[in-house]
């Protein structure tokens, strides 16, 4: 992944070619109308699942994921770490600038870094304010203790802000993805920082 500056004008990403040749037939269940949770809770002995090969699985997955990956071979940021601080950032300027490919690159295949527990394996976060301007913008509920508020779990932040960057249409999380290395260019001002070589850590 190699992102140009942010000055950079935008290129076009290629479209993935898909083929229709190697789509085997599947039998529709009688079974696939969507049904509320209500609707389901008590009949598990109606209950089904739909249908699905192996191969789509794995096609749906795989497609999806190299697209991405051709797409944010040029991103306009590249944020590393999915940390609470890379979360926090990624989430300010993917909604300052819907404009920009954003690309978080953690290594850990699980994002949140260490915000899943406050600290020394106890679960309240605790935040001085005003940082509690910022869990109201992204709606993390808290307790007012004067200088400070705290969290009730350091989990409901990290996955309020999770789920709120990630469906966001202009930024890619690439988990189980490490920077080995910086990719530099030489400008007016000495070297600038053109990009970050990765690779999977699995």
């Amino acid at each position: 992944m190699s992102p140009p500056a942010a000055i950079s004008p935008p290129s076009r990403s290629a479209e993935l070619a898909t083929s229709t040749s190697t789509k085997l037939p599947v039998v529709a269940s009688k079974n696939v109308n969507t049904k509320t949770v209500e609707e389901m809770l008590g009949n598990w002995d109606s209950f089904k699942f739909a249908p699905i090969r192996e191969s789509q699985v794995s096609r749906a997955m795989t497609r999806r994921y190299f697209k991405d990956l051709d797409n944010y071979a040029e991103s306009d940021i590249v944020i590393i770490g999915a940390g609470s601080c890379g979360l926090s950032a990624a989430y300010i300027l993917g909604k300052k600038r819907p404009d920009l490919k954003i690309a978080i690159i953690e290594a850990s295949v699980s994002p949140g870094g260490g915000a899943w527990l406050g600290g020394q394996l106890f679960s309240a976060m605790i935040m001085r304010k005003p940082a509690d301007a910022f869990l109201d913008e992204v709606g993390v509920p808290y307790e007012d203790e004067g200088n400070y508020v705290v969290v009730k779990h350091a989990a409901l932040f990290t996955s309020t802000i999770m789920s709120k960057v990630l469906a966001m249409p202009n930024i890619k999380l690439f988990n189980a993805t490490c920077v080995e290395d910086l990719i530099t260019r030489p400008s007016d001002e000495g070297v600038r920082i053109a990009g970050v070589v990765t690779n999977w850590t699995l």
